[in-house]
């Protein structure tokens, strides 16, 4: 999947052995908006993404052949539940991982179904799911969960 707007870039499969790679990652890119809510733990950043990490339904991200990111969209009570996006801080602004967010979007309207998720309270993401048509179904302190209905 390449888009002639964005850098190439690709999805494979995730493998047992990618967790310690998206583990990383996932502390990279989530300090910022830990540290503002006064929740950053160096060990649970990581451990949190090694107790839920699930390769059958995630897939790496890859751009100019390197790893580049993660996305799991996995079966939920009512349709799917999209979690452990994370695109390497170099990469974002490159159009990436709205492609990536589109084309996962793209099959969920195909099938029918609708995608939950939660985001940190006040990170810049909430901006990306909300130009993708999510919208805010309940939050609390920390998170903001969010639903998108599937376009026809």
């Amino acid at each position: 999947m390449t888009t002639s707007t964005t850098a190439p870039w690709t999805l494979r499969p995730a493998r047992p052995e990618d967790v310690e790679t998206i583990a990383e990652l996932r502390a990279v890119v989530m300090r910022p908006d830990l540290e503002r809510l006064g929740r950053y733990d160096e060990h649970r950043v990581r451990q949190r993404l090694r107790d839920v990490y699930a390769p059958e339904h995630t897939s790496i991200i890859v751009a100019d052949g390197e790893f580049a990111g993660s996305i799991t969209l996995r079966p939920a009570e009512g349709g799917m539940w999209l979690e452990n996006f994370y695109l390497s801080p170099a990469l974002q602004g490159r159009g990436i991982g709205t492609a990536v967010l589109r084309s996962l979007l793209a099959r969920a309207d195909e099938e029918g179904v609708t995608v939950r998720l939660d985001v940190l309270q006040g990170s810049a993401a909430r901006a990306l799911y909300e130009r993708h048509g999510f919208t805010e179904e309940r939050q609390d302190p920390i998170d903001v969960f969010m639903v998108r209905t599937p376009t026809s």
